[in-house]
């Protein structure tokens, strides 16, 4: 049985050019970075090629690029170092961020370490700009406000250069977690005003276990993980050499690849949405699914019943990966935290359902898939 994956927002397959690259790293090249002989420099050299490039591509300076263990980790330091060493007393985010930043901003508040916020959502699941700044204009601290620029389950996007603005009129730290938009779209960081963005490798064809945190050469901070001198003393440990080469692979691969990728994508999402639509009533389509969304997500409700609650299994049995939302959570039976947020008030008679495309999948296998849900519902 062959096997459909519509879940490339949780993980993507890596990229056989991207593996080429790292293999040289994970064999013979195998020096420690931090050593001063000959296979050390060779490795090092790797590392800091692979940052000049990500640094070029987002437009900023290699000195603003570090490498991590992925978005998460990515986060917890920017958001950690915004309250301790950046003077901030007070959080905004929203209910519909990722649970690394959620869990760590709802951690530093019920600790006594912040004020915490939640900014107010728009009909369509999108963030009030007008109730944030009302937000950070009336906070008596100094603010990080803390906004995904994608959401991972819906797709939303957020307008980051007008909350990079509104910030910037009040001196508060942005941070942004890019994950699902690195890799996808062109990012200007010298355009936007942003403090921290962060990504992950596997999200764009990339290994698993490597991310990026930009900091923005204005500000200044102090360790996350100490025990070590590594990328330039701000992140202790030994450096994911051959993770580091393939996240500056697969980032110029998505980077080349961009403009025809990205029309591929979109043409399967909104056909699959015509699709979707033609053949099954009283479907809900969550978030702004056909406005400001990502190209990759297509989030859709179906209605409540003992066959539409067996969805995944079913789905999974017959070979489709699908999910009901973040793969962080997609084990539990649950809605999502994401789901509920967008829907206050509601009722929730319904089974959520998130496909999300790569350049790898194609219009057969959404006919597929469209087949199999009509043979299940």
């Amino acid at each position: 049985m062959s096997r459909i994956y519509f879940d490339n927002a949780a993980t993507t397959s890596l990229d056989p050019e991207v593996l080429q690259a790292m293999m040289p790293y994970l064999t013979e090249k195998f020096g420690n970075p931090s050593s001063v002989y000959s296979y050390g420099r060779e490795t090092k050299m790797a590392i800091e090629n692979a940052r000049k490039y990500v640094a070029k591509t987002l437009n900023v300076s290699p000195g603003e690029i570090f490498f991590t263990s992925g978005g998460t980790e990515s986060t917890n330091t920017a958001i950690n170092a915004a309250i301790r060493d950046l003077g901030c007393g007070h959080i905004i985010s929203s209910p519909l961020e990722h649970h690394a930043t959620l869990h760590t901003v709802e951690y530093l508040a019920h600790s006594g370490h912040a004020r915490l916020s939640f900014v107010k959502l728009t009909d369509k699941g999108h963030i009030d700009l007008n109730h944030l700044e009302e937000l950070i204009a009336n906070s008596k601290e100094r603010t990080i406000v803390t906004l995904m620029h994608a959401n991972n389950e819906i797709g939303n996007l957020l307008d980051i250069k007008a909350v990079g603005e509104i910030c910037r009129k009040y001196d508060a730290i942005f941070h942004s977690d890019t994950v699902q938009t690195l890799g996808h779209y062109p990012l200007d960081l010298k355009s936007i005003h942003v403090h921290f963005i962060n990504g992950a490798a596997h999200k764009f064809h990339g290994p698993k276990g490597v991310g990026i945190l930009y900091v923005n050469h204005d500000i200044t901070i102090k360790p996350y993980l100490n025990g070590g001198s590594q990328e330039r003393n701000l992140r202790a440990g030994t450096e994911n050499l051959y993770g580091i080469v393939g996240f500056g692979k697969a980032l110029e691969l998505a980077t080349i690849g961009y403009e025809k990728d990205s029309e591929h994508v979109k043409g399967l999402k909104l056909y699959m949405a015509e699709q979707l639509k033609s053949n099954f009533t009283d479907i809900i389509f969550n978030g702004d699914t056909f406005g400001d969304s990502l190209y990759t997500v297509l989030n859709v409700s179906f209605p409540l019943s003992e066959i539409a609650e067996m969805l995944l299994f079913n789905l999974d049995m017959a070979g489709i990966c699908v999910s009901g939302g973040s793969a962080c959570t997609s084990g539990a039976n649950s809605i999502s935290h994401v789901i509920r947020a967008i829907n206050e008030g509601k009722t929730m008679d319904v089974v959520p359902i998130r496909f999300s495309f790569s350049k790898h999948n194609t219009k057969e296998e959404v006919d597929t898939v469209i087949q199999k849900l009509k043979e299940l519902i």
